[in-house]
């Protein structure tokens, strides 16, 4: 993160008592030298560096001119300013101390305190924090003394800045409050700002995004309020900065970037360096590791050339980390170390638990686990001390690897609950939905780690409570939050023990079958590919027995996902309206069957005998993307006719879903399909018309004895119009998956009108009061999305969180004759049976009889309940 700009404030002009004449002359001089000196500071404030040199010389020649000594003083002081913002530390001290000496000469108490605290910030920006904390006190002192409350506020500021340098940060927290309310008291608007961003950076620090976010965001609206072009920009980067410990990268490299741009224009060394070294962070997790050598050694480079140790610091612990990633052990040890030496002359706290850490993760790497465990140790007081959560958390997490690796299976099931619980604390209530889920994103292979522990002592209930707390908590709280009476409910809804996931598969009166993939060996702090090497698989029958099997996937001759790939297109699919051409029969089989084997087979002697009854499965990462009706056994019959089958993100999603249920009161059906279709892309290109989709939605209106609303009348309006009192919602039309290049988002389309452009998109939904017990998207990909540890984040995750207990969604690009007559069919049979999976699975089995590639019958999945509304 970035701390605000060196900023210098002007202290009344005093005149000295001269004759009439000479007092006119020279009153208008020193008017001049005070008028110069306040462009000068505009000029600095606005990050026009040279231009503000250039007043304050002109300012300090007619000073020396007219001798007005206070002037000259004051002057002295403001060109220090622009070296500090330079980076000409050496400079900065020079005009510093000549103000100093002469302030000190003609006993002016205000310039005197005023050139302290500049002296001050020299230090701080040179890492020298015991001297520059010596001279903020001194400068808080004389200003106390002469009751200069502005000054007072900049000072505690000040003071609260070093403490955070330190890693001290409830210190810090508290002299920036002391500053804020004495800035909100003088009305001191830059003050506030520059106030408000310092706490962001402490709440930052400490694991606070949400806050850290609101306070970054305050302090940006102030500073673009009043022009402070440095101000922005340091901002802008802070911003970045707390995005990036959201785990969402993108964003935080668009902010990044802007503030190196103002940066860049201003010549700000010392900041252009804070950012290029952040920017190269972005590329090292993103694992484009040339890239982030590059940013770092440009970083370097000026750190290097303005003596920025707590810089130089930093960086040299990045490309450390880059090494590493690339597991170039012997160079990382070597940053690292050269890291660690430079922080602690600077006595830098958070940064020497920081290199400690890292320091240990080669060793490691490297079998050295009694060595890593010593530092990871000394890392870890530290970073308690400092505050720093994250921190915390990941040397955790490190050193339970290497317990894990010593064998010492309990201790490390016990460091890893505590790495855990630390890095949940970070989930608080205040961040985004987008927010919980990215920062989760971070912190899933500690759930999937401590899997690993906990089968490797055969505690197989606790290792499935783990799969559970380490999938779909956002949309668990989401759904939570919209079932509660009171929705100003605070109360965190916990994951499920053991004795609560048996109660769940007996009120669904269904087997569940939840999946974890484990990557092995596993390494929390590793950016390099996992080897998946393990599946977990858990059956939880509705008689409460619980029976656990794993399989190793070392054997299989291609990863799992490149597996469900291959399946995926070896059945063959293309856009709905499209034909397509599946590729040869033999591997299509072929690979629907390798699936089976590792994922059915293994289970197979524990799920019902009738076909009637559920399995519901949960699947784990590329598992989302598998088409479990199609898999075939080695007698080539798939397993849509053998079982029942409904899927769902996690266990405790299907006890929310049938709480939703519970709530339904929609009577009415609601049918649109075959909309005129809106433009999407880049250039602009009308969709297909679909004749099946129409013809899909006159038969099914037809069998409800309604009316299906299709063409121009097809609008989002019209959705919304009989949304309320909807108890089915079916939607044939295309679905569109977020392609950014072409600037097309994940959604439904929709006829276009003068208001919108036909695309209902999932931020959409979600804000959508949704009163009926099943959706039904009948389109192209409707149950794709981004696949992360919340579930696939796309439509059916937005239906579900906006009140639908039940989504029957797409796997796949679904063609338009085949998929009219499965839901055609899929209606027919709920009438006739009122379980919803048992009718899907009937539509399945009579659209394969006239369509026996599944890639015409077996894209379609019910999430969520199955059980039907009794009205």
């Amino acid at each position: 993160m970035l701390w605000p700009v060196f900023h210098v404030s002007v202290a009344e002009s005093k005149i000295n008592t001269l004759t009439t004449a000479q007092t006119q002359t020279t009153q208008e001089r020193r008017d001049e030298v005070l008028r110069l000196n306040q462009l000068g500071l505009q000029q600095l404030n606005q990050g026009q560096f040279q231009d503000s040199l250039k007043s304050f010389e002109q300012a300090l020649a007619i000073a020396k001119q007219i001798n007005d000594t206070a002037g000259i003083a004051r002057t002295f002081n403001n060109m220090g300013g622009v070296y500090v913002n330079q980076g000409e530390y050496t400079k900065a001290l020079n005009s510093f101390q000549r103000a100093l000496a002469i302030a000190k000469q003609i006993n002016d108490k205000a310039g005197i305190a005023r050139i302290l605290n500049s002296i001050g910030f020299v230090y701080s920006y040179m890492a020298e924090y015991t001297k520059a904390l010596d001279l903020f006190r001194q400068a808080l002192v004389i200003r106390q003394e002469i009751d200069d409350t502005a000054g007072v506020g900049i000072t505690l500021s000040n003071i609260g800045h070093i403490y955070s340098y330190m890693g001290e940060y409830a210190k810090a927290l508290d002299f920036y409050q002391q500053a804020l309310a004495i800035q909100k008291q003088i009305n001191s608007t830059a003050g506030v700002g520059t106030t408000l961003n310092n706490i962001a950076a402490i709440y930052e620090s400490q694991g606070e995004y949400a806050k850290a976010l609101d306070f970054y965001q305050q302090a940006l609206a102030i500073q673009k309020k009043i022009n402070s072009t440095a101000g922005i920009a340091t901002n802008l980067n802070n911003i970045g900065s707390t995005y990036r410990n959201l785990g969402q990268y993108d964003k935080a490299l668009d902010f990044y970037q802007q503030a190196l741009a103002i940066f860049t224009q201003i010549r700000n060394p010392t900041s252009q360096a804070v950012i290029l070294n952040n920017i190269g962070v972005i590329y090292n997790t993103q694992g484009k590791y040339a890239k982030a050598l590059d940013f770092h050694q440009q970083a370097l480079a000026i750190q290097k050339q303005i003596s920025d140790k707590a810089g130089i610091g930093t960086t040299l612990n990045n490309i450390g980390n880059v090494y590493r990633n690339k597991g170039e052990y012997t160079k990382a040890l070597e940053h690292y170390q050269q890291s660690l030496a430079i922080v602690k002359t600077i006595d830098d706290k958070a940064n020497i638990g920081g290199s400690l850490n890292n320091i240990g993760t080669i060793y490691d790497h490297q079998g050295d686990y009694t060595k890593a465990l010593d530092f990871y140790q000394q890392a870890l007081a530290i970073l308690k001390q400092v505050g720093n959560t994250e921190g915390v958390g990941t040397t955790l997490s490190n050193i339970a690897a290497s317990y894990n690796s010593l064998g010492n299976y309990a201790d490390a099931e016990k460091t890893l609950f505590a790495a855990i619980e630390v890095f949940e604390s970070l989930r608080t209530k205040e961040l985004s939905d987008d927010q919980k889920i990215s920062i989760f994103e971070k912190q899933a292979s500690n759930y999937r780690f401590l899997q690993q522990v906990l089968i490797n002592q055969n505690k197989i209930n606790t290792a499935l409570e783990i799969a559970e707390r380490g999938r779909a908590r956002a949309l668990v709280e989401l759904l939570s939050l919209n079932i509660s009476l009171n929705n100003n409910n605070n109360q965190t809804i916990k994951p499920p023990n053991i004795e609560q996931i048996r109660q769940i598969a007996k009120a669904q009166n269904a087997t569940l079958v939840e999946y974890s993939i484990i990557d092995e060996p596993l390494r929390v702090n590793s950016k390099q590919e996992p080897q998946i090497s393990k599946l977990y698989i858990w059956v939880i029958k509705a008689n409460g027995e619980i029976a656990f099997k794993q399989v190793d996937l070392k054997s299989l001759k291609t990863p799992l996902t490149t597996l469900v790939n291959k399946s995926r297109l070896a059945i063959g699919a293309g856009g709905r309206g499209i034909k397509v051409n599946p590729k040869n029969g033999a591997n299509k089989k072929q690979y629907l069957q390798q699936l089976h084997e590792v994922l059915i087979t293994p289970i197979a002697s524990l799920l019902p005998n009738k076909p009637q009854e559920k399995v519901i499965f949960i699947p784990h990462d590329s598992l989302f993307l598998v088409p479990f009706a199609a898999l075939q056994d080695k007698n080539d019959q798939y397993l849509i006719t053998k079982h029942t089958i409904v899927t769902a993100p996690a266990i405790q999603v299907l006890d929310l879903t049938r709480q939703q249920r519970q709530k339904i009161t929609g009577k009415e059906m609601l049918v649109i399909g075959n909309p005129i279709m809106p433009k999407v892309g880049i250039p602009p290109v009308q969709l297909d018309p679909l004749q099946g989709a129409e013809k899909e939605v006159l038969t099914i209106a037809n069998l409800f004895k309604t009316k299906a609303i299709t063409g121009k009348d097809a609008t989002k309006a019209a959705l919304k119009q009989k949304l309320s009192t909807a108890k089915i919602i079916h939607l044939a039309t295309h679905g569109l998956l977020d392609d950014p290049r072409q600037r097309i988002p994940t959604a439904i389309a929709l006829a276009p009108t003068s208001n919108d452009d036909g695309l209902l998109t999932p931020a959409e939904i979600l804000n959508l009061k949704i009163n009926a017990e099943l959706v039904v998207l009948s389109a192209c990909d409707t149950g794709r999305g981004t696949i992360t540890g919340d579930g696939v984040i796309g439509l059916s995750r937005a239906f579900i969180t906006a009140g639908a207990p039940s989504v029957i969604v797409s796997l796949w690009a679904v063609p338009d004759s085949p998929t009219s007559e499965l839901m055609t069919e899929f209606y027919r049979q709920w009438e006739k049976n009122s379980d919803k999976a048992v009718a899907l699975r009937n539509a399945m089995l009579i659209t394969m009889n006239k369509y026996p590639n599944p890639r015409d019958w077996a894209a379609f999945t019910l999430i969520g309940e199955s059980e039907t509304v009794q009205n």
